[in-house]
């Protein structure tokens, strides 16, 4: 029986009490970022994930390629579902699975794939709290190399892996369009560190409000703040019916995101292209 889920977050602790268990799968979807603003450039982590070591029994998720649509106009664009159940399934990931997803970094990778599965229906999934980066510091178990022996739902005993309905969590364009304009009113939260965007761009999106992925992390323990200090975070956008977070291409969007529903708002959409996409729209952008 696959471990059950009480929070989108889970603990070290709750990983290593959980490690080896029947139907748990545990990704690790870390991407890593060179350069800002227009210079950016993002690499596989699958090489860190094999040399330098990952959560035992981890399966590596390539989220530029295989959990995206790599000819989409903007990087990061999410899938299609055949796309997504074909890199589930890949992955071991069945229908009555739980996922626990991490990532070497800040946790926006994390995020963004869980936001992902949580789109095409998929509820049994959570993120690592603290990433990889809690789990190494505490002197937890490492293992290097590639993953051996292929995973539960590539072997013709098992059940391929379906997508539910896609759910109504991503904004596009003409959607925060509508919410500078007041047409449809919604708070934009900016997530994106400031530092990503370079010195030299255009405008964010008019009336966002600034609420940056990494002042939502205890620096000293790299996982989310809890309680009061979440609130406080918030405390610009929190009473608004309806928020659309963004950032540069959608990941940094994904850890505000899941903030907010640890918080319990259930009213909460991302950019998916953020302004990668808003840019494409803007003279400014297009000229740079």
């Amino acid at each position: 029986m696959a471990p059950v889920l009480t929070s989108p977050l889970v603990s070290t602790q709750w990983l290593a009490d959980h490690l080896g268990a029947d139907e748990l799968v545990v990704l690790d979807a870390s991407v890593h970022t060179a350069g800002t603003g227009f210079q950016t450039a993002w690499h596989s982590g699958q090489d860190a994930h094999e040399q330098r070591g990952h959560v035992p029994g981890a399966r590596f998720a390539d989220l530029i390629d295989a959990f995206s649509t790599p000819d989409a106009p903007v990087p990061f664009t999410r899938p299609g579902a055949e796309r997504f159940e074909a890199a589930a399934g890949q992955l071991g990931v069945t229908n009555t699975s739980t996922v626990v997803v991490y990532d070497d970094g800040d946790g926006e990778w994390s995020a963004r794939l869980w936001w992902i599965f949580r789109s095409f229906g998929f509820d049994s999934v959570a993120v690592l709290d603290g990433g990889f980066t809690k789990w190494r510091d505490e002197g937890r178990p490492v293992r290097v190399g590639a993953l051996n022996t292929p995973p539960a739902a590539t072997r013709p005993d098992t059940g391929a892996f379906l997508a539910g309905e896609e759910r109504a969590l991503w904004a596009d364009h003409d959607r925060v369009t509508r919410a500078v304009s007041g047409e449809e009113p919604a708070s934009l939260v900016f997530a994106a560190p400031w530092s990503a965007l370079g010195n030299d761009h255009p405008p964010i999106v008019p009336g966002s409000t600034p609420i940056t992925a990494d002042t939502l992390l205890d620096p000293e323990t790299n996982t989310f703040l809890r309680g009061a200090e979440l609130e406080r975070a918030f405390a610009e956008v929190i009473g608004a019916d309806e928020i659309v977070t963004y950032c540069g291409v959608g990941s940094a969007a994904c850890v505000d995101a899941l903030a907010l529903t640890v918080l319990g708002h259930d009213r909460v959409k991302v950019y998916d292209g953020s302004l990668a996409d808003w840019w494409r729209h803007d003279d400014r952008a297009l000229t740079s």
